[in-house]
């Protein structure tokens, strides 16, 4: 079996599992925020259950909307905070975590080897420590909170091996953008994309989380990497204690897998997705001439400290043109807490960018940022669909921090690479 096999042949009490079984598998932990959260709480209420199954495996995250910017998103927080209450449910409010998917794993609630659903598409990103992690809708977060368990079809596996060496200002976020070109939008509904090769063993945990993260992009159910050394130091002294329960499960050698892809990044140059779907890939350099009204730096896909030190190291010593506005968001408190003492605040904020509090800001058009008809925006984020981020008539591109930060100098989509040439 591979190793999404095993983990759902594990949490449903199984020996083995085949592609297209259907499960019933134990969950280990269930996420919603702020948005999902209000949904899954009077769905759960409908059920009639008084008590969620096991209270410290439910999470609430207040992060989409966040602080309040309405009265109705403030009623939502209210409700969230009630249910948590009155269930003695862990929750992080406002000021006190950040973006669920960085949140998750940052507190020792995401651990190998176990079954991981949230309120939220993206929850995929924690496949990226060798879990079997999923989106799930908001009823069906309630069903989990009364019984613990949900329905999965165990889905076929697509291998995607990675070799080579990136170049310097190519990254993660380029590799898999290249990946959900070549596959398309539909390219991989409802199957498993393990990645896996050499490229993917020297790579580090926040580009592990982009590219599981944007599994979903590609329709996959789940994205995953195996745990190693990498995925345990970065759990050791976690909150929750994960590291004592770590599970290194690992794909058999004789594991079938429905196709293998094969990238090597050795000549990969950066890539853009273009509006306005995440699937129109092109290298930087097909991209031509397009002028950008807004730059942004975040999102669960590239908010972590990693991403903010490659988009200081673009950003210092230089000024954001004018015509630009450029807004870096921390993925959590706790990345804040470090860009801050690394001193990149500094660069960003003497760069002429603004920086705002941990949370999802611009991404899905909540609040902070939002397009204007006609305006174009260069973002790290995942997602380019039409009115994604305000108006239906703005467009937006998805590229790496590297991209957007240089980006946001020249006032143009650029390449970080030509940018540092010229300097």
């Amino acid at each position: 079996m591979n190793i999404t096999e095993k983990i759902l042949a594990k949490a449903s009490g199984k020996k083995t599992v085949h592609p297209r079984e259907i499960v019933d598998a134990n969950v280990d932990m269930v996420m919603v925020h702020d948005l999902t959260g209000p949904l899954a709480v009077e769905a759960f209420k409908k059920i009639g259950v008084q008590k969620v199954w096991d209270n410290q495996k439910v999470v609430v995250i207040l992060d989409h909307q966040v602080p309040a910017e309405s009265v109705k998103a403030a009623e939502l927080h209210k409700t969230m905070r009630q249910f948590a209450k009155d269930q003695k449910l862990r929750i992080y409010d406002v000021g006190r975590g950040g973006i669920c998917h960085q949140v998750m794993p940052e507190k020792g609630h995401v651990v190998p080897g176990t079954v991981i659903v949230g309120a939220d598409s993206h929850t995929c990103t924690h496949g990226a420590f060798g879990a079997f992690a999923t989106g799930i809708g908001s009823t069906e977060a309630a069903a989990v909170f009364a019984t613990g368990k949900i329905w999965l079809k165990v889905p076929e596996a697509i291998k995607v091996n990675v070799t080579g060496q990136f170049q310097k200002y190519v990254t993660p976020k380029d590799l898999i953008l290249s990946i959900i070109g070549r596959m398309g939008v539909d390219g991989a509904i409802y199957k498993s994309a393990e990645f896996t090769g050499p490229t993917i063993k020297s790579m580090s945990m926040a580009g592990r989380m982009t590219l599981c993260n944007m599994a979903v992009e590609m329709g996959a159910k789940n994205g995953i990497v195996e745990p190693d050394e990498t995925t345990r130091k970065f759990l050791e002294g976690r909150t929750s204690k994960a590291l004592p329960n770590f599970e290194s499960l690992k794909s058999d050698k004789d594991a079938v897998y429905e196709r293998t892809m094969e990238f090597d990044v050795s000549s990969m140059e950066p890539q853009v997705a273009c509006p306005s779907s995440v699937d129109n890939v092109k290298p930087v350099s097909e991209v031509g001439n397009v002028p950008i009204e807004q730059a942004f730096i975040g999102s669960c896909t590239n908010g972590r400290i990693e991403d903010l030190r490659l988009a200081a190291q673009v950003l210092k010593g230089k000024r954001v043109k004018d015509t630009v506005r450029t807004l870096v968001i921390p993925a959590s408190q706790e990345v804040y807490r470090q860009a801050l003492n690394e001193g990149l605040m500094e660069i960003f904020t003497d760069a002429g960018a603004m920086v705002c509090g941990s949370a999802c800001g611009p991404c899905l058009g909540g609040h902070i940022g939002l397009l204007a008809a006609g305006e174009v925006c260069v973002s790290t984020s995942n997602r380019n669909v039409i009115g994604r981020m305000g108006s239906t008539q703005a467009s937006v591109y998805l590229a790496s921090p590297a991209t957007v930060a240089a980006s946001a100098v020249t006032g143009k989509i650029t390449d970080p690479r030509k940018l540092e040439a010229k300097a």
